[in-house]
């Protein structure tokens, strides 16, 4: 039997299933590690097709190099699959190399946003002379048919979607023009091999899995890889595949709390109102905790209504920015009416907010940080993040950067807080860290704030080590 070993290497915590944005969780304010469901989706469909496999999130483990050494030797795997990030591919490639010389026939499988449809001039930067096979496409849909092609059928290859692989010399890509459209027809994550303790909900400590609910978004952000790798088509899991792998975390793994992964969850109306009408007619009703995503257009009461009394007790809205000519430019498609609006309804329908921030596209000044400044206070949210925007390859940002000479070297192994770009046109990169860093501080120091924290204290005091733990964090951060 062949053993496949599918890792997340050791080193700083990245959400490396998270492709659309590879966040950097040491270094953000209030992001927290997700689940390996990329792993864990790669270890169902092998398992179902007769492979042994071995699954380890080192890096949130904070496992050693040496301590992944000793774990392959002992389990002697015939191919590695690593999830990559743009931020870490050297070191990541560095860690493929060692491991290369202890198995001379190993096949190594890289999978991440990065080779989505690659250009050749991005690949010559890479030492790849170690790796088999790059997976950009969809990885729960890919990788165990392509292992089961690379043993079984080589020839085959050439049929997977969605991936690289090497021929004479060189590197051939499949077709990356289209999207599975079946989601009910993957296996859930083999959450068996997953450390599901590792993952949790940042405000009380308990066991948090990740649900992806769809893929795709019609949305044409101009930062976001999410149309550019899941396509700009909506496709949506049936609520009761849902349901059913809710229950399979409720039921076998005792995990009461869930992320919805979804760029778009409240698009379709309808489809979240049968969702959260099959979660009150399960046995889960009044069970189940969630956090979902949502744009903040469209928008309106009735769904953050019936999401509350399906369980979910906080939404998280990319309001990116208190400017309307960045909102504009950025092709988000909302205003900063729709961004108040939304604030409301969540808060009317009893819902907490978390609001994500973005600074520092090429045009910004000043002028448009204070207007995101006076944005992100008005709208009050209980958590937030603020990112510096990162040209990842492939987004028009990139594109945009590019041309107007804001990047200087390149954009591997780089992330928001050590971005590839130089800064705005009118800003060095040192001033946005330090308005980033300031606006933080002067936002969680409000003695409001504090107070509205404690107020969760006393609701449920589980959160306490929670809060102090981030408190910690954050006065680290302002004073690096």
């Amino acid at each position: 039997m062949k053993r496949i070993m599918l890792i997340y290497p050791p080193g700083k915590p990245y959400q490396r299933g998270e492709d659309r944005s590879q966040g950097n969780v040491d270094d953000s304010t209030a992001t927290s590690i997700r689940a390996c469901n990329d792993l864990g989706y790669a270890a169902s469909s092998l398992k179902e097709k007769g492979f042994s496999v071995y699954l380890r999130d080192f890096q949130t483990e904070r496992l050693s190099e040496e301590y992944l050494t000793e774990e392959f030797a002992r389990f002697d795997p015939h191919v590695l699959m690593m999830s990559i990030t743009n931020a870490t591919i050297f070191r990541d490639l560095d860690l493929v190399a060692k491991l290369k010389e202890l198995k001379r026939d190993l096949v190594v499988i890289l999978k991440g946003a990065l080779f989505f449809d690659p250009d050749p001039e991005l690949l010559a930067q890479l030492a790849l002379e170690q790796v088999d096979y790059l997976v950009g496409g969809e990885s729960d849909f890919i990788v165990g048919k392509l292992i089961a092609a690379h043993y079984s059928s080589p020839g085959a290859v050439d049929l997977v979607k969605g991936i690289l692989y090497k021929q004479d010399g060189g590197w051939r890509k499949t077709d990356f023009s289209c999207f599975d459209t079946e989601l009910d027809s993957l296996v859930f994550p083999d959450r068996s091999l997953m450390r599901n303790d590792l993952y949790v909900r940042p405000d009380t400590g308990e066991p948090q899995a990740t649900i992806s609910t769809s893929r795709g978004c019609s949305a044409a952000c101009i930062y976001c890889l999410t149309p550019i790798i899941s396509g700009t088509k909506v496709r949506l899991r049936s609520p009761g595949n849902i349901v059913d792998e809710l229950r399979d975390c409720y039921h076998n793994y005792n995990i009461r709390n869930f992320f919805f992964k979804s760029d778009t969850f409240t698009f379709r109306k309808e489809w979240v109102n049968r969702l959260c009408e099959e979660i009150l007619r399960s046995d889960l009703a009044g069970k189940i905790k969630w956090v979902a995503n949502s744009r903040t257009r469209p928008l309106d009461h009735e769904v953050l209504a019936i999401m509350k009394r399906a369980g979910c007790w906080l939404v998280a809205f990319g309001f990116e920015s208190g400017s309307s000519e960045t909102l504009l430019k950025i092709k988000k498609g909302t205003t900063l009416e729709d961004n108040l609006a939304a604030a409301s309804y969540a808060r009317e329908a009893g819902l907490k907010i978390f609001g994500f921030y973005l600074v520092g596209f090429s045009w910004e000044t000043r002028e448009h940080l204070r207007a995101t400044e006076r944005m992100i206070f008005s709208i009050n949210a209980d958590f937030i993040e603020l990112h510096l925007a990162i040209p990842y390859y492939g987004t028009p940002l990139y594109k945009m950067a590019l041309e107007e000479g804001l990047i200087n070297e390149s954009i591997l192994g780089r992330d928001y807080f050590n971005p590839p770009a130089v800064g705005t046109r009118y800003l060095a990169f040192d001033e946005l860290l330090a308005f980033r860093k300031h606006l933080l501080f002067r936002y969680h120091a409000r003695p409001s704030y504090i107070l509205r924290r404690m107020q969760d204290v006393l609701a449920n005091p589980k959160v306490l080590l929670s809060y102090l733990r981030f408190g910690k964090k954050l006065f680290r951060q302002v004073a690096d």
